[in-house]
């Protein structure tokens, strides 16, 4: 795990935590939200306690129903499913103006995808038509303390493929409730490894640790317990990632600013 003052991932995460204990319960689908196969409703007849359903719609998109068998109500509203199954009652002589309603119990239709640095990847039911970004983070647990504060949502905006990038840091800093963007059904949500350093040498604590904003390179020796007593802060010296995917020996001095895979090495004081 990687070492850091400023830890703000492992904040958000227990945010997310907290988020999900204190949460509501999950609203129910509008009567505007379409059906689809995995979510579980309720069909009911007045006057026809007989005829009460409940069932979750079956891969194909369709239900059983007592008289009628089976009907499709992929893609429907609850209120346009209430209507089929009204007339599927009338056209089949078993009851002559038959009202028929038809609840939503859980949404399991509408998928989202976690994946990344997060406590528990993977596929969320978006029961909540209003899902926005953190409440979905939520679902999945919360950012770990190896991710990053940037998250890149893949969705589908106007009919067409979008990446939209949010910085959850900055959204929090600056109270901006609009970065919280509402997710929709197939959207996919990717939280990064953060980026890291190292530090080896005549330093207190070598290893990783999370780059967090802009820090020189005294700051980042500071995170590991600064130079021991037989190193030395002369002769800084950093191994950085070229463009060409090379390693390039740099010498540095403590006010130079640290990038991401940086690995800044102290050396022995020769006297």
């Amino acid at each position: 795990m990687y070492r850091t003052s400023r830890n703000l991932s492992a904040w958000l995460a227990t945010l997310f935590t907290l988020a999900v204990l204190v949460a509501a319960p999950a609203a129910h689908a509008e009567s505007g939200d379409v059906l689809g196969a995995g979510d579980s409703i309720r069909v009911t007849v007045f006057e026809n306690p007989d005829l009460t359903t409940e069932t979750r719609i079956a891969a194909p998109g369709t239900i059983r129903m007592p008289l009628i068998g089976e009907v499709d109500i992929n893609g429907l509203t609850s209120t346009d499913a209430a209507g089929r199954i009204a007339k599927r009652l009338h056209d089949g002589h078993f009851l002559k103006d038959p009202q028929v309603t038809v609840s939503v119990l859980q949404i399991r239709s509408r998928q989202i995808s976690v994946l990344g640095q997060v406590a528990r990847p993977g596929r969320y039911a978006l029961e909540d038509a209003n899902a926005r970004l953190t409440d979905v983070l939520a679902l999945a647990g919360g950012i770990t303390a190896t991710g990053d504060d940037t998250v890149t949502v893949m969705t589908t905006r106007d009919g067409k493929p979008a990446r939209l990038v949010v910085n959850l840091a900055a959204m929090y800093r600056g109270a901006d409730p609009a970065a919280n963007i509402e997710l929709h059904s197939g959207d996919t949500i990717f939280v990064q490894r953060a980026p890291v350093f190292y530090i080896y040498g005549e330093v207190q604590h070598a290893g990783a640790y999370r780059l967090d904003g802009d820090l020189n390179v005294m700051q980042a020796i500071s995170l590991g317990g600064g130079v021991t007593p037989r190193g030395t802060e002369r002769g800084l010296s950093i191994n950085r990632r070229t463009a060409d995917g090379g390693v390039a020996r740099i010498d540095v001095q403590p006010s130079d600013l640290v990038k991401p895979d940086d690995v800044i090495y102290v050396k022995e004081s020769l006297f």
